[in-house]
């Protein structure tokens, strides 16, 4: 018997990437392929990139798929970092049929959902106790928040309104770029959006996530904050992952 298999693609504001995944371990089988999202980020323009991506490694079983997006039953209900045109529109539907396969086949989540699923199952194991949210900083902050390791989906962290502002247009990681903080700049930021979290869920652990988990060791400890915050482990891979995952759970393929 070999390792179960599945796969997942991860779409994001500026780039959308898919791969295998070793279901076993939790890891991608062979490179990811990344494309650009298309812009506009239309659904029929963003459905042809899927498309693209899982057809390049003749994929033929369950596929999962992230939106920056609240997802329910397959639906998008919000669009953040992507077009609007997505709000209101079946996604599981869409895709299921631009990849000739039946509905029941594609499973669309939240991205920041489908990363924490692929840190709570493969990266943080022994961590699942108590509430555990995954913050992953990219061109927003998307949330994923867990008790004792069962997700309560389609949580909006990133847009709380701390100081008067949504958090996300202050202490983003593209907020960083933007602005040329340095690292002790922004940190100070992310620590008083964390605060604002904590005062309102008093989490057990975070774990922050999204590209610039690559270099915690710059920002991590700059952090004022009272609750532990660890990196993620799966990085950059754990959307992909956790859709792949969540597509294996939810259709048993």
């Amino acid at each position: 018997m070999g390792a179960a298999r599945g796969f997942g693609v991860d779409i994001g504001g500026s780039g959308i990437k898919g791969c295998e995944v070793d279901l076993d371990a939790g890891a991608l089988v062979g490179d990811r392929l990344r494309i650009p999202t298309p812009e506009p980020s239309t659904p029929d323009a963003v459905a042809e990139v899927v498309a693209e991506i899982v057809e390049r490694f003749g994929w033929t079983g369950p596929v999962g798929v992230t939106l920056p997006a609240v997802v329910k039953r397959g639906v998008a209900h919000s669009a953040a970092n992507i077009d609007k045109g997505w709000i209101g529109t079946d996604a599981a539907a869409l895709f299921a049929k631009r990849l000739g396969r039946p509905e029941g086949d594609v499973v669309v989540l939240n991205d920041a959902d489908a990363a924490g699923i692929a840190e709570i199952n493969y990266g943080r194991t022994d961590d699942r106790e108590g509430v555990v949210v995954l913050l992953t900083f990219g061109t927003g902050i998307g949330s994923a928040l867990f008790l004792d390791g069962r997700l309560v989906p389609n949580t909006e962290f990133g847009h709380l309104e701390i100081d008067g502002h949504d958090a996300e247009t202050r202490a983003a990681a593209s907020v960083k770029e933007e602005k040329d903080l340095s690292w002790e700049e922004w940190a100070r930021r992310v620590s008083r959006y964390v605060s604002g979290l904590e005062n309102l869920i008093w989490p057990d652990l975070i774990i922050a996530g999204g590209g610039v988990s690559k270099k915690a060791d710059k920002w991590l400890p700059l952090l004022d904050v009272r609750t532990k915050v660890v990196a993620a482990q799966l990085r950059n891979d754990a959307g992909i992952v956790g859709a792949a995952y969540a597509a294996r759970q939810v259709t048993g393929g």
